[in-house]
């Protein structure tokens, strides 16, 4: 067995295990069996799977894989780095040692996918990328120490249904008490190196740590699994898992908080920087490029987006105008942005009466789909407040895939705190991106397709996800939704955001913006609330370069239609269309652009 996982990185070809198994029982000469371009391109895929998958165990037990569920990953490790580089490096070279030529037109998307995805990788796992990565492992947006609590509270991807799932969450919280650890040494190492995260996020942090701590043990999310034990579970093995998760996150996990917070206050506050966006910090400049690359999957400059972000901006201000005029309001579109904020008409009066107007927009949406859509999906779907130990730095909505196999289902988690700065314009498009037509259904539809491989049916890249999600937005009206001037006017302040997002991060990270001077820039040409503004900009701070991704892959997704529809006329069919964006998985922008040029030239030769 060494020696089978010795040769398969370095690229050789071999039978599968079952068969060498069975030749070797009969004791007969070993019969070798040519494989095709297309069956070695599979195996190549099957294998870096299984590699990712057992560096990663977590992406497992997200698609409700469980044969590492007692672990989190060894994240943060010099031993993981390693792993990770050696494992992409030598992938690289069996995917060049495929003729692509020889592959079917599927394999031939799949292989130039393959290949995009594992030169970034490497380019991740290599110096001086992968410490400055490490040496910045704790944010308030998607640190480990707020992403872990949601994650071990029962209500998320891991599950606690039998005695062995709870024994596994005990092994994975000792897991994760080391990666605290190990993320305080990394960030110490930034200290010296000059990598550090700006002042805001390190309050941000602190104060999330501090929210978990003063939970104590019982009101914590890590024991909420205990308290929604299931009966199945005997009274003897109740008893003894109480026991060991009171102990476990009082002795263990609450003092690896403190531990954090007091390195956080003590050691790390002192040298954080001051300056928010990555200009300036020691290779930032270096590391956002990199980091505008990966989001987008383009080559674009930050010159370049942050001129893209100042024309839609003024795209969408004059069709908001528009819709100003058109509802009769007097004032200035500063003032109707404030009307829309402050106004009662536009207000939910509980957190229930907002989860409601949800489900009555997803019985439009699930009403119109069958004429833009030719196919459903199976996995189950539900709408869900977004948990209160995280709700006040997360964004006001975000959608959690379920598993392949239906066990658990999507989720589209919206935001009800401070639930007077949530108001009604824009339900419609928030949810026709996070849900249907937008994240759930095309994550969905991905899992759901066998054929499609496994890197793409549970991965993909932000581009065409987060660009999707935008795309769904547009799709409103043929949905038989935007019908009230105020919900098409929300459509447009959504869009808006996206477009902000543009000027925003590039101005923060690539021309030195303050964080005021971007709030302000973000409530100025839009409704947006000052809660939701500054979420939204400290999250800019805190990841750069993902919120690009968003407007970038829309705009693509939207001239890819603009274009078949052009070249195919009355022959362009929507069904078909979007069949062709989706049915091959999460593509880089330049990959999708490829594919659905040559659908557009196939078709216009089948006249």
């Amino acid at each position: 067995m060494k020696n089978w996982k010795t040769w398969l990185r370095a690229g050789v070809v071999i039978a599968p295990l079952a068969v060498l198994a069975a030749c070797a029982t009969q004791q007969e000469p070993v019969k070798v069996v040519a494989q095709s371009q297309d069956q070695q391109l599979a195996q190549l895929f099957k294998d870096s799977d299984e590699a990712n998958l057992r560096l990663n165990p977590i992406s497992a037990l997200a698609r409700g894989d469980l044969r590492y569920a007692d672990r989190v990953g060894d994240y943060f490790s010099d031993a993981y780095r390693a792993q990770m580089l050696q494992n992409k490096q030598q992938e690289l070279l069996r995917l060049t040692a495929i003729n692509r030529a020889a592959l079917s037109p599927d394999n031939a998307i799949y292989y130039d996918v393959f290949k995009y995805e594992t030169e970034q990788a490497i380019r991740f796992a290599s110096e001086p990328l992968v410490s400055i990565s490490d040496q910045l492992s704790i944010e308030h947006f998607n640190g480990i120490h707020n992403m872990f609590p949601d994650f071990s509270s029962g209500q998320s991807i891991a599950p606690y249904k039998t005695v062995k799932d709870y024994e596994n969450g005990l092994k994975r919280l000792d897991e994760f008490v080391l990666l605290m650890d190990r993320a305080i040494q990394r960030m110490r190492e930034g200290i010296a190196t000059g990598h550090v995260q700006p002042q805001v996020v390190v309050d941000n942090v602190i104060g999330q740590l501090d929210t978990i701590i003063k939970q104590g043990v019982e009101n914590s999310p890590y024991y909420m699994p205990i308290k929604n034990m299931p009966a199945e579970i005997s009274g003897g093995d109740k008893t003894r898992l109480t026991q060991a998760y009171s102990e476990k996150i009082s002795k263990d996990v609450i003092p690896v908080y403190q531990r954090m917070k007091s390195f956080m206050e003590t050691e790390y506050k002192p040298k954080a920087r001051r300056v928010p966006g990555l200009i300036g910090m020691k290779d930032g400049p270096l590391l956002y490029a990199a980091l505008v690359e990966q989001h987008t999957t383009t080559t674009m400059t930050p010159k370049e987006i942050h001129e893209i972000g100042l024309s839609e901006v003024a795209r969408i201000t004059r069709e908001m105008e528009a819709i100003k005029k058109e509802v009769g309001f007097k004032g200035t579109l500063k003032q109707f942005f404030e009307h829309l904020r402050t106004d009662p008409q536009f207000k939910f009066k509980s957190k229930e009466d907002l989860l409601a107007n949800y489900n009555a927009v997803r019985a439009r949406v699930d009403a119109g789909m069958p004429k833009l859509f030719s196919r459903s999906v199976k996995t189950p779907f539900e709408i869900r407040p977004i948990p209160d130990f995280i709700e006040k730095n997360s964004a006001g909505a975000y959608y959690m895939p379920g598993s392949a196999d239906g066990s658990r289902p999507g989720v589209f988690y919206v935001n009800t705190y401070d639930l007077p700065a949530r108001t009604k314009p824009g339900m419609e498009s928030l949810f026709l991106h996070e849900a249907i037509p937008g994240h759930h259904y095309q994550i969905s539809l991905a899992q759901e397709t066998p054929s499609i491989p496994n890197f793409l049916r549970f991965g993909g890249n932000n581009a065409y996800v987060e660009g999707w999600g935008l795309y769904a937005e547009t799709l409103g009206r043929e949905l038989g939704l935007l019908t009230d001037p105020y919900q098409r006017f929300g459509k447009l302040d959504a869009e808006m955001m996206r477009a902000m997002r543009l000027v925003v991060d590039t101005g923060l990270h690539a021309k030195g913006w303050s964080r005021d001077e971007a709030i302000k820039y973000m409530m100025d040409n839009s409704s947006m609330s000052r809660t939701d503004s500054t979420a939204e900009v400290e999250r800019y701070i805190a990841m750069p370069g993902q919120a690009l991704a968003y407007k970038i892959g829309q705009l693509t997704h939207s001239r890819l239609r603009a274009e078949a529809e052009k070249e195919l006329g009355a022959r362009f069919d929507a069904r078909a269309f979007h069949d062709q964006v989706l049915n091959t998985g999460a593509l880089p922008l330049k990959v999708l652009e490829a594919k659905i040029r040559n659908w557009i030239a196939v078709q216009k030769a089948s006249v």
